[in-house]
């Protein structure tokens, strides 16, 4: 049996390809045209920032006045896309072979065996913990990702206030491609990846490791982390609140923990037809999720656990991903091609697993995927995933907490609801 070794990983370039659609749709991935509080000077001040962006510069980029919600998409019932900017704001981060080291050596080799199903591949670690593939193909779908939660913040990798941490965390790290941007980015932190798959690249920044490690086992690290990063995870653990206790509890103090993540069910902001076999689909997905132990539906309760665990001054901010290019305005249009090209790619591994728990044959499980890439590429069907970006701070021991600041008050306000919903 050959190996998914590290060194056939989808690199750090395949993120920033642009889907074929997204060329058709929309002409770049310019900083989004509808956000009516977008602010030329503060984007010509974050082009002139040296390093990193200070915080209130990546805060000025995503501001929606009062509210913690940009604008709801707008349905877009013109026959032609909006024009975009032909400027290509995304680019591909180059690794310097003077500072790239390889951790193969450092991990067993028993870990890079994998279980095949039905034509793809999946962890052999904790096998069957987690429902998704680790083929080649699920890595370049997870780079692909990775594109999209960038231009939903405007390229930013995170929100929260960070100032250059000694130590970072990245748990369900997958291709570890967050890991190494951001290990690119503060040359001066430690990055530590963690994932159940060995598919991380061979070749790195010397300042970032990744270890095969499970995050709801009993977190075991030498020393605690100043920053620590968990993004899509609503598929993967059965106790998410555990998890982010492990989180606090290896923070140092004054530390910070940033979760990424969306909310399901999915929502329509025009009803959606009588046989639409995309919300099928996707009923389909979290009734198997929920039967797996892993519901899709915790995102909700992140803010208040996160408060519950102890961590101080949760913001949460909320975003929109529509599922294809349905919406008015390049910003809407060019990330809707990206989550419609992310799930066209990805929604074969989501099924696999998770359809076969309802009893699913792969010949009834490829048939409905038929009906549900046709209504992924139908902008009739305005079909759209909230998500949210929420950090907090670890109290520092004998410290007496501030007032609530506000910052939080105002971004965590209730997101403003779509006319309708299905």
């Amino acid at each position: 049996m050959s190996e998914p070794t590290a060194g056939k990983a989808a690199s750090v370039d395949a993120a920033v390809a642009v889907p074929a659609v997204a060329q058709t749709e929309a002409s770049s991935v310019a900083p989004p045209e509808a956000d009516p509080h977008h602010d030329e000077e503060e984007e010509d001040d974050d082009d002139d920032a040296p390093g990193h962006i200070p915080m209130a510069n990546r805060l000025s980029l995503i501001s929606w006045g009062d509210g913690s919600a940009p604008s709801m998409p707008a349905i877009d019932d013109s026959t032609s896309a909006d024009e975009g900017d032909d400027s290509d704001s995304d680019s591909a981060s180059s690794l310097d072979p003077e500072t790239i080291k390889s951790t193969t050596t450092s991990l067993r080799s028993s870990v890079y065996d994998y279980v095949e199903e039905n034509g793809r591949t999946y962890h052999r670690y904790k096998e069957g913990k987690y429902p998704l593939p680790n083929d080649i193909q699920e890595q370049a779908r997870l780079d692909l990702q990775h594109a999209v939660f960038l231009l939903m913040a405007h390229g930013k990798s995170y929100l929260a206030p960070i100032d250059k941490p000694k130590r970072v965390l990245d748990f369900a790290t997958g291709t570890g491609i967050w890991a190494i941007e951001f290990a690119l980015e503060f040359p001066e932190s430690h990055v530590v990846g963690t994932d159940l798959s060995p598919i991380q690249p061979a070749f790195i920044p010397a300042n970032c490791t990744f270890e095969v490690d499970d995050a709801e086992d009993e977190w075991s690290f030498g020393e605690p982390f100043d920053y620590i990063h968990g993004r899509a995870l609503v598929s993967c653990f059965r106790d998410p609140r555990a998890v982010l206790q492990s989180a606090y509890n290896s923070l140092t103090d004054g530390g910070i923990l940033e979760i990424q993540d969306g909310h399901f069910p999915i929502k329509f902001a025009s009803p959606p037809p009588a046989d639409c076999a995309l919300k099928r689909w996707f009923d389909l997905v979290l009734e198997g999720a929920a039967r797996a132990g892993r519901p899709w539906t915790n995102a909700r309760f992140y803010k208040g656990w996160m408060e519950d665990i102890g961590l101080e001054d949760v913001v949460e901010r909320k975003f929109y991903w529509p599922v294809n290019p349905w919406p008015r305005g390049a910003y809407y249009k060019t990330l809707g091609a990206y989550v419609q090209q992310d799930l066209l790619n990805g929604i074969e591994g989501l099924s696999l697993k998770l359809l076969g728990l309802l009893g699913w044959s792969f010949g009834d499980i490829q048939a409905l995927l038929v009906e549900v890439r046709r209504d992924l590429l139908d902008t009739s069907i305005h079909a759209y995933v909230d998500m949210s970006i929420l950090w907090g701070r670890k109290p520092v021991a004998g410290e007496k907490k501030a007032a609530t600041s506000e910052t939080t008050k105002t971004t965590t306000a209730e997101m403003e609801k779509p006319a309708t919903e299905a």
